[in-house]
């Protein structure tokens, strides 16, 4: 009969006083414990069978996105070497008008210090015309200085008159 040791029956296969009832109950454990165990084995087939399909499934998913990610990253490489040669262009623009600018301003002094040294249009003074016909009300520091240095100025006359076509050669005198 059925000796029972731990939780599964054992038979003693030794022991020859089975009987037929025996035989066809343990037959029937065994089919019960076959069927059971089928179950779970096609229960884990089919949930290795589902994992292998999600991995499979992922890891090409995985892939679809490395691919689109890869693309991606050479289209944002393409527009950060157009934004990079644009901002070089841009920078030797704004070089270029800054050396504009600059002569602009200096231009500019020169002409506020041209307009600084430039008579009045009311300043009479100077070659041409007599001291009282000069403006009292619109006399300048620089337009008096000015008539006074050429009034202190004195013209010498030269003593040797020197004819300048008495200096030419002519070659029509050949002989």
């Amino acid at each position: 009969m059925a000796d029972q040791t731990s939780e599964c029956e054992v038979f003693d296969f030794a022991n020859t006083e089975f009987t037929r009832e025996d035989l066809i109950g343990a037959l029937n454990d065994m089919v019960k414990e076959y069927i059971k165990l089928s179950h779970s084995f096609e229960e884990i087939k089919a949930e290795n069978k589902n994992l292998k399909n999600s991995s499979i499934e992922s890891s090409t998913d995985m892939l679809e996105d490395i691919d689109s990610l890869k693309t991606e990253f050479s289209k944002l490489m393409m527009e950060n070497e157009l934004l990079r040669n644009k901002s070089s262009e841009l920078k030797a623009e704004i070089e270029k008008l800054n050396l504009t600018m600059s002569s602009w301003t200096k231009s500019s002094a020169s002409l506020d210090k041209l307009f600084e040294i430039q008579k009045p249009a009311s300043d009479r003074t100077g070659l041409g015309f007599s001291v009282s016909e000069r403006s009292s009300e619109e006399t300048s520091t620089q337009s008096q200085l000015l008539y006074d240095k050429l009034n202190k100025m004195s013209f010498v006359k030269a003593s040797v008159i020197h004819d300048p076509c008495e200096s030419i050669r002519y070659d029509d005198h050949i002989s």
